[in-house]
């Protein structure tokens, strides 16, 4: 066994910094991690392509695969066993009847459909009017269509997926019936690629053995999977007789042009489906075949979104400089040269009346309870946000898995539950002066909050999916499923950690709290005014990410550059302490000793700016989106994001604004 070096921990933390940096740039770079393989196919072994949900730009109700009249394998439809992060997304993964064998190019005929019922031949033409793709998956790469793009000639658009059909100017519906795909396959030099042999452990003294490749290292790895849809009427002498997977001669697909379209959607008419496959040999090498999916435009765009939120936050750590090395250490002064009597020092007085509500700075909330649960959720998700986009950035959640990001980020909540029980009692008993009396009734309703809630949007809308036969509504079994994980594993961690926070010492306060509250001077201008105000800054660092984001979750696009996202959750997180300091403080200095909420919404006021962008981007940006259940699945999503996004930047700005205060009075010596 070799040996550890002395440099070890330095090594291995330099490469933690190199993989998380390059994925702002090669998110395709880091991942394939051990326990990750390619799948090496011999020269005529078997593959298989797989069918996922229908889905639509227009729509966000995906549908089974085989609630249109297409072609069944002869075995029968199987189910692909999927994660719980497929399920939530509404995959279905099915078995389909596409299949090839390495390195044949064959034109295949697949089926003649029976006549199409008025019903079923109404159904496919309102598919076809509300923009649905067929998704095929193949080695679990999706397959890809390049399209002409009409405003800049000699471009083409990639995009995942084909249409079910098109409608052409005649007004008559027409199905793509003919598959032209290609696989695109690498063969290593050597019989070895360079992620295999970097997939091998520094001190081996040979490389693994992957399943599926010969002795020799020799087989093919699947690369890529493209398809150019075609919608053609076959020559009726060439198909007469025909069984599955008979080969056709090359006259009975002819014309399979794009732009032209022959297989027209009629009642009590029959469907003819059929493909062809051509195998091509590609430079790109299994690590990188990703990179096409992945690739995601604007890299400049994302590199202004940080710079932009740098300024900002220089500029709020300018003035906490200000205030911190200056305003604050002048008044400390001013204060300890009059004996720290308040009534001796006028001038002290006008200068900064913050001095003056030190009996009351530290006096118990209005609503302590649902100030400590608010805490203790949104520590919660900001923890699961950060370690979801740590581990992703990182290449742990590879696309290849599908759905692992949803399951990781669900998982993650499921594990930080202790994390939310231990901040909201930490927070309860802080505010009751050490006396910790009532955190049960804390830490269950800590539980309970914001899962409720999400819950409660969630069972909604999945009853709307359920009502419309969408596979994006979670089956009664998953349902059943996650309440049991809420129930006995978030419970009890969150009562853990409200256990172990009522147990430890209390932090003690500088200063000590009058029994009767100081009168709270009459302000020319609301405080909240400017707490509503305060919620443009975070806003400002997160608008341009939050366009991709979004963009990915309802538009279809992938989005992967979670190095980028690290860095701008990051700057988030130091602008909502540095806006809540400042408003803490323009607050104190008025002689309005109460904080603690103005703390939290000074930063959570992100939240309706965030929802106003969801509404913005609803209007402008998916004018297609069509129907009221689609429209109803984005206002309820949204609003949730929005109560999320309160929740984690409201719990920054209170942490950053109570560490102010303290600091602050800790300064001040009062008998």
């Amino acid at each position: 066994m070799a040996m550890a070096t002395p440099m070890a921990p330095r090594s291995t933390f330099a490469i933690f910094l190199i993989l998380l940096l390059r994925s702002g740039h090669s998110p395709a770079a880091a991942f394939y991690l051990p326990g990750s393989y390619p799948q090496r196919y011999r020269p005529g072994e078997a593959l298989a392509a797989k069918v996922n949900s229908l889905t639509s730009p227009s729509s966000k109700l995906p549908f089974p695969y085989y609630s249109l009249p297409f072609c069944a394998p002869q075995g029968g439809v199987n189910r692909a066993a999927e994660s719980l992060g497929e399920l939530l997304l509404g995959d279905r993964i099915e078995t389909s009847p596409y299949r090839f064998s390495m390195l044949k190019n064959a034109t295949d005929f697949l089926c003649r459909t029976d006549p199409l019922p008025p019903a079923t031949a109404d159904l496919l033409m309102s598919r076809i009017d509300d923009a649905y793709h067929v998704n095929l998956l193949l080695d679990t790469l999706p397959v890809v269509r390049y399209v002409k793009n009409l405003a800049a000639p000699g471009v083409f658009v990639r995009s995942t997926g084909f249409p079910v059909g098109v409608r052409a100017d005649d007004g008559e519906y027409y199905v793509y019936n003919h598959l032209k795909l290609t696989v695109l396959v690498n063969k290593p030099r050597n019989g070895t690629t360079r992620a295999e042999a970097l997939m091998a452990t520094a001190d081996a003294v040979e490389l693994i053995s992957f399943a599926g490749g010969s002795k020799d290292g020799g087989g093919y790895t699947v690369v890529g999977f493209e398809v150019v849809p075609c919608s053609v009427e076959h020559d009726a002498a060439a198909i007469k007789g025909k069984k599955m997977y008979d080969e056709l001669p090359a006259r009975a697909a002819a014309g399979c042009d794009p732009s032209v379209v022959g297989m027209r959607v009629r009642a009590n008419r029959p469907l003819v489906f059929s493909y062809e496959v051509a195998f091509v040999e590609s430079g790109v090498e299994w690590p990188s075949r990703w990179d096409a999916y992945l690739e995601m435009g604007g890299a400049k765009v994302h590199w202004f979104s940080i710079l932009n939120s740098i300024v900002v936050v220089a500029f709020l750590a300018a003035i906490l400089l200000v205030i911190l090395l200056r305003t604050v250490r002048r008044d400390l002064a001013q204060y300890d040269e009059h004996g720290g009597e308040a009534g001796l020092a006028p001038q002290a007085d006008e200068l900064a009346g913050w001095k003056l509500v030190a009996g009351d700075v530290f006096r118990e909330p209005a609503h302590p309870v649902l100030l400590c649960v608010m805490v203790g959720d949104g520590v919660r998700i900001l923890a699961m946000a950060v370690a979801t986009i740590l581990f992703a950035a990182l290449g742990f959640m590879s696309p290849a898995s599908r759905g692992a990001l949803v399951t990781g980020m669900l998982g993650i909540y499921l594990l930080l539950g202790f994390a939310a029980g231990y901040a909201a009692v930490r927070l309860w008993k802080t505010v009751r002066h050490g006396d910790s009396a009532g955190w049960k009734r804390v830490a269950w309703r800590a539980s309970c909050a914001f899962p409720g809630a999400g819950f409660a949007v969630f069972t909604a809308l999945n009853c709307v999916l359920w009502y419309n036969g969408s596979t994006g509504a979670v089956p009664f079994l998953l349902f059943a499923v996650i309440l049991l994980l809420w129930a006995f594993v978030s419970v009890p961690l969150t009562l853990a950690g409200g256990l172990v926070a009522s147990r430890v010492g209390h932090l003690e306060y500088p200063v000590k709290t009058n029994k009767i509250a100081r009168q709270v001077p009459a302000a020319q201008c609301s405080p909240w005014v400017f707490v509503a105000v305060a919620g443009t800054l975070p806003f400002g660092t997160l608008f341009i990410e939050l366009l991709f984001i979004m963009s990915s979750l309802w538009l279809g696009r992938v989005y992967y550059v979670f190095g980028f996202l690290l860095v701008v959750m990051a700057l988030l997180v130091a602008v909502c302490g540095e806006v809540s300091v400042v408003l803490t403080y323009m607050g104190l200095c008025v002689e309005d000793w109460r904080w603690w909420w103005r703390a939290f919404f000074a930063s959570g006021s992100v939240a309706p700016y965030t929802l106003g962008y969801a509404v913005y981007y609803l209007v402008f940006d998916l004018h297609s989106l069509s129907g009221p259940v689609s429209a109803a699945l984005y206002v309820g999503y949204s609003l949730l994001m929005a109560l999320a996004v309160m929740l984690a930047t409201g719990a920054v700005g209170l942490a950053a604004s109570f560490a102010f205060v303290y600091y602050l009075f800790s300064a001040v010596k009062l008998d």
